[in-house]
């Protein structure tokens, strides 16, 4: 996938239309005009005129981001190391299995009765214990590139 370059805001309708088909783009915009605001991991923004070098680093950012780089899909091993890529980070067993869980529903919405079950099989522990399990790993995933994100009322997501 090829990063648009987008000229904003003239372009702004057609930036939607990258948006919506979930296309990376850098957008060029104007001295005078104001900071775009985004918050979508494939939108980056450069004032123009810009330097090339700072403009090819962007676009690089925004491939990797897109996939086209190399990324990889996260992965536990028997022993308990969870691997993103070239790093990865040892988990105790409980954690382990939870991120088991969210690694085979890659991207989908995991409720918090089923990351109990997996977590603590045949058991039923209190709704904090998971919650202070989530806390945990979300401090150890950080440093390889993870993150848990919290779907209110429904569950997780594992990303990266």
């Amino acid at each position: 996938m090829d990063v648009a370059l987008v000229n904003w805001p003239e372009e702004e309708p057609r930036r939607l239309e990258l948006r919506e088909q979930g296309r990376a783009r850098l957008l060029l915009v104007r001295p005078e005009a104001p900071a775009p605001l985004t918050a979508d991991p494939l939108e980056d923004w450069i004032r123009v005129p810009a330097d090339e070098h700072d403009l090819r680093a962007r676009v690089d950012a925004l491939t990797l981001r897109a996939g086209n780089g190399s990324t990889t899909r996260p992965e536990l091993d028997a022993d308990g190391l969870l691997h993103n890529g070239d790093r990865w980070v040892a988990l105790p067993v409980i954690e382990a299995r939870l991120v088991a869980v969210l690694i085979a529903k890659s991207g989908a919405v995991v409720g918090r009765d089923v990351l109990i079950k997996a977590g603590w099989p045949g058991e039923n522990p209190t709704r904090n214990v998971l919650d202070v399990h989530i806390l945990r790993l979300r401090r150890r995933l950080e440093p390889i590139g993870l993150s848990i994100r919290t779907v209110r009322s429904r569950g997780y997501v594992l990303e990266s």
